[in-house]
């Protein structure tokens, strides 16, 4: 298969690998290009600008929370009969979960999907020593291929120009463009990154902006010959796990046009493409709908999903909402399937108590109170066990997930945990999450390609739901 691709990379955070990429995305998609994006790690935020300028979903490419396969797989199964794919990388190219490896690094990313590598370099107060920096990440490890170079922050052209010089003559790659010290995009950020583009409203302009940038100072040609450069990926690798799921008729007809309702709106909005997928491969009918704007769980749902998101940005909208929080408390109280994860976790609660120190009143259906903070209180990849009684991941099962949060949460009853979970640099494992029956939530982002079978018991339940509740109507 031939599949143009490239990968965003960075020497370090921050270094402006997001409005490179962006810039690239956009202004291929303004030459008619159809252009698919993928973000390297569990990051929920920069996807949203992906789709936004793309007008497709962004994927996750993420080594540590899946398997090998599933990661090639997600990216062929999205890539397909596109243009060309264009990799946001994470933190610096050679920064995962292991200082001693390349595990869950974008590095790792780019070998498995034997793809060329732009790196971003910050090249402000320097000329020859750009050269000793791209050389350095040239040679940590040989197997990648760093086919080129965007020098960021730059005085100007002839800066760059300089830069290019010296670049090319030591590294024997091409220095593609540069952004200068004053051309980058002011995007702004809060506290979990880039605002989703979900609520700003600004798609066309935002275009406009980042294609102009990245055509005025980057050769628009240059990269995507890199990008068509890239190996053919072999037939043998398509649909070996990931689109084989999707493919194969696995479930019966009784499960088929189970509803799942999922909360998205600007509150409620993180959710991983693959986990909907994977539902609707089960037998899922996904229902959209906005407790942000007023609407009630769908009356026909067999189950319900309430991603991370903002809850805490609209905390005063979503407690005004009296009619919405007991809808919410009632269908899950009676039965309703429910599985809640960081920002549909704090939404369930009793109350919620901002960085101004105003507390809202929540659903009311996990008894215990959240309360913003300013610093991280809980990051990093996790891997759970489910507790006896999890109808999501059952005992003895495992899945893998990231948290990232600002709150803290308190429960006034002892807490019956979802999870027993492990963590790197934890030296035990930890209760995790809560479990109530019918109601599994937590922080925790789960990935559901890292266990299909979380999706398949989540339907499952949903019918076994519908079914008790046909029954109970036709009494």
């Amino acid at each position: 298969m031939n599949l143009p691709r490239i990968v965003i990379a960075g020497t370090h955070s921050s270094v402006g690998k997001s409005t490179v990429s962006l810039g690239l995305m956009a202004a291929f998609r303004q030459r008619g290009l159809c252009v698919q994006s993928f973000k390297v790690g569990p990051d929920y935020i920069d996807p949203s600008y992906h789709t936004a300028i793309t007008g497709r979903t962004s994927r996750n490419l993420d080594s540590w929370m899946l398997a090998k396969q599933m990661v090639r797989d997600i990216f062929v199964h999205a890539a397909t009969d596109t243009d060309v794919s264009i990799v946001e990388g994470v933190m610096g190219f050679y920064d995962g979960k292991d200082v001693l490896s390349n595990e869950g690094s974008t590095a790792e990313i780019s070998l498995l999907l034997d793809c060329p590598v732009l790196l971003v370099v910050d090249c402000s107060g320097m000329a020859r020593s750009a050269a000793a920096i791209v050389k350095g990440y040239q040679d940590l490890d040989p197997r990648v291929n760093i086919a080129g170079v965007v020098a960021n922050r730059v005085g100007g052209e002839g800066h760059f120009r300089l830069i290019q010089q010296v670049v090319e003559l030591e590294c024997g790659i091409p220095v593609v463009g540069y952004l200068s010290k004053h051309s980058e995009i002011e995007i702004p950020e809060r506290h979990l990154g880039l605002i989703p583009a979900i609520e700003r409203g600004e798609h066309t302009l935002l275009l406009e902006q980042l294609s102009a940038l990245a055509s005025s100072t980057i050769d628009l040609d240059a990269v995507l010959s890199l990008a068509k450069a890239a190996p053919e990926i072999p037939e043998s690798e398509k649909g070996q796990v990931y689109p084989s799921f999707l493919s194969k008729d696995t479930a019966s007809g009784d499960i088929r046009n189970t509803r799942i309702a999922i909360a998205k709106d600007a509150a409620f909005n993180f959710y991983y493409e693959e986990n909907l997928e994977l539902l609707e491969h089960y037998g899922a009918e996904l229902v959209f709908f906005s407790p942000l704007s007023g609407e009630k769980i769908p009356e026909d749902a067999g189950g319900l999903y309430i991603g991370g998101g903002f809850p805490e940005e609209f905390a005063a909208q979503l407690s005004s909402m009296k009619d919405v929080r007991d809808d919410f408390r009632e269908k899950i109280r009676n039965g309703l399937p429910t599985y809640a994860e960081c920002g549909g976790y704090m939404y369930l609660t009793e109350q919620l108590t901002d960085l101004a120190g105003t507390t809202h009143d929540l659903v009311g259906l996990i008894p215990a109170r959240v309360t913003m903070q300013k610093r991280l209180s809980g990051f990093g990849y996790r891997e759970v066990t489910g507790m006896e009684g999890n109808w999501l991941v059952p005992a003895k099962e495992s899945a893998r997930g990231h948290e990232f949060h600002y709150s803290t949460i308190e429960f006034r009853l002892p807490q019956v945990f979802a999870y027993e979970a492990s963590a790197s640099r934890w030296s035990s494992r930890r209760g995790e999450g809560y479990l109530n029956g019918n109601l599994v939530a937590g922080y925790m982002h789960l990935h559901f390609a890292s266990n299909p079978l979380v999706a398949e018991k989540f339907v499952e339940r949903c019918r076994t739901y519908r079914a008790g509740e046909s029954g109970r109507q036709a009494t």
